[in-house]
């Protein structure tokens, strides 16, 4: 039999399991979009940002299999993992959401997972 220090002590733990698991169920259903902010070139390192726009370069790098894109002037660099089997092609629509990273002193945006990043074929 637990003590009642015990007891409240349960109870608390219990609660406090619940608030953490509900708010991350919302937190995951609310997404990306709710806490990305339009891309700008004042936008700031490790932020999360949002970027439509045409596809102007689509490049696979030989190094992996990861992939570029120049869109609105920005890359945004898509590792293996989140490129999957993406096929982009100049003049493609793009909508991504990533972190803005500097690599070789120019921001870029990394895309982090597939669902991150929508591809319509313009034809």
């Amino acid at each position: 039999m637990l003590l009642r220090q015990e007891r409240i002590a349960l109870i608390l733990l219990v609660g406090v399991a619940v608030v953490v698991v509900s708010a991350h169920a919302v937190l995951t259903l609310m997404g990306k979009p709710a806490f990305a902010h339009p891309f700008t070139n004042q936008s700031a390192e490790r932020e999360l940002v949002l970027i439509e726009g045409t596809v102007e370069r689509a490049t696979v790098l030989e190094n992996g299999g990861h992939l570029t894109l120049l869109v609105r002037n920005t890359t945004l660099f898509i590792p293996a993992t989140a490129a999957g089997n993406l096929i982009v092609h100049k003049g493609d629509s793009v909508v991504a959401y990533g972190i803005i990273q500097t690599y070789r002193g120019k921001k870029e945006i990394v895309i982090s997972a597939p669902e991150d990043i929508r591809i319509t074929t313009i034809p």
